[in-house]
C-alpha cells in the first residue's frame, strides 16, 4: 500500500526543487514514488497544479504506436490513427494515483505565493530519505503515514528552520 504525503513550502519553487530532489532519490532506489504533483499559489491567488502523470498524452502515444504497427500488418494506415484515438480516450477515462479534486481543493487552500508537493510513496529508505529532506524547510500538511513517522517526517523538514534560529540567537 501506497503513502500519501503532502507537504506545504513558503515559496512558489521550493515544491519544484524538492521533487527533482525525490527523483534523484529514486534513481538511487532510496524511494519509489508512484505518483507526484505540485500545486503552485501565485501571489494573486491564481492556483496552478503540475501532473507528473500526463496519461491523455501517453495514452495517445502507445494507441498510436499499437495502431501503427497493426496498420502496417494489415496494409491499413487509419488504424494508427483510430489507435492514438483509443489512447488518448483511455488516458483521459483512467485516474490512476492522487485524486485531482483532492489536489484541487487541498491548493485552493495554502497562502498565496507558496506551493505544495504531493508524493504517493510505494517505498522507501526512511533513515537516508528523511536526511536528505532535512535540507528543505516545509510543513506536512496531509498524510497517510502513522502517527509517528509523520512526527519523524516533520523533525526533518524543520531540522533546517532550527538550525536557522539558533544561528540567529548567537
Amino acid at each position: 500500500m501506497s503513502d500519501l504525503i503532502v507537504i506545504g513550502f513558503k515559496d512558489e519553487f521550493k515544491a519544484d526543487e524538492v521533487l527533482i530532489d525525490l527523483r534523484k532519490l529514486e534513481l538511487e532506489y532510496l524511494i519509489d514514488l508512484e505518483d507526484a504533483a505540485i500545486v503552485v499559489r501565485n501571489k494573486e491567488g491564481k492556483v496552478k497544479i503540475k501532473q507528473t502523470q500526463e496519461l491523455v498524452t501517453s495514452g495517445a502515444l502507445t494507441g498510436g504506436f499499437w495502431g501503427l504497427l497493426l496498420g502496417l500488418i494489415f496494409f491499413h494506415p487509419m488504424l494508427a490513427l483510430f489507435g492514438a484515438a483509443a489512447g488518448a480516450i483511455s488516458g483521459a477515462l483512467t485516474d490512476i494515483g492522487i485524486d485531482d479534486n483532492f489536489i484541487r481543493e487541498l491548493g485552493n487552500t495554502i497562502e498565496p505565493g507558496t506551493s505544495a508537493l504531493f508524493i504517493l510513496v510505494k517505498k522507501s529508505t526512511p533513515d537516508k530519505v528523511l536526511d536528505d529532506l532535512s535540507k528543505f524547510d516545509g510543513k506536512v500538511l496531509r498524510t497517510s503515514l502513522s502517527k509517528e513517522d509523520e512526527a519523524k517526517l516533520q523533525a526533518a523538514l524543520t531540522k533546517l528552520e532550527a538550525k536557522e534560529e539558533f544561528v540567529d540567537k548567537i
